[in-house]
Parts: C-alpha cells; structure tokens; sequence
C-alpha cells in the first residue's frame, strides 16, 4: 500500500535503520530509532528519547524543519483509525503548554503500532 498511501497523502512506516543511519548526525550519542513513518519527503520518527518531526521545504527539500518533541512533554494523545471509506488515519499529540495539538498523517496500517510506540515511549 506504499504508493497508494504516497498519492493519498498518508505516512507509511520505513526502514528505522535506513532513518538512523540517516540521522545519525543530529541523534544523541545513545538514542536510537525505533520506528519512522513517511510521507513523500517528510517524517515522523520514533527514537528512544523523542519524537522527531522532519519537514523538508521547498522545491529541492534543502530546507529541513526538525521539530523534537520529548516524550515527557506530550500530555496526551488521540490515533483516529481509518473507516471503510476513509483510508487514512490521523494521529494528534497535545503538549504542554499548548492550546492546539501537532497533527500527522499516517497510513491505516500504521496507526496501531503508532499508538503502541507512544503508549510505551510515555508510559515506561
């Protein structure tokens, strides 16, 4: 459903060692990827500390936006699984100190291990 969910605009999981390898520049010196999800150019990654949300702008995607997100600062969280009719699922995290939450998109596929990832991240 890889494609499918590119054309729809919808975040699929990818290689977490392809994304730590990738990353290996801006990552603590022991934090690891767990779990990344992406969306054309942009991700959603899953480490041991935070969550990373990259944003590559522009025409060339040069530009990149890295928002880190300590999973201490999420004060709660909502997974809306797909319907019949709705292929994709949303993911909204509040912070604190935050009136709005930070939304991502990702694939119906992916929205349980999301959930799953953030529940231990948060809770252990």
């Amino acid at each position: 459903m890889g494609l499918f969910d590119t054309i729809m605009g919808n975040a699929s999981e990818t290689s977490a060692a392809d994304v730590q390898e990738e990353l290996s520049p801006i990552l603590a010196a022991n934090e690891t990827v767990t779990s990344a999800f992406k969306l054309v150019r942009d991700l959603s990654v899953f480490t041991n500390k935070r969550l990373i949300i990259i944003d590559k702008q522009g025409l060339t995607g040069r530009k990149v936006n890295y928002h880190s997100i300590p999973y201490k600062s999420i004060t709660q969280f909502i997974v809306e699984t797909a319907g019949h009719f709705d292929t994709d699922a949303e993911l909204k995290i509040w912070l604190s100190g935050k009136a709005d939450p930070v939304e991502i998109e990702l694939s119906a596929s992916s929205a349980q291990a999301v959930q799953q990832n953030l529940a231990t991240q948060m809770f252990s």
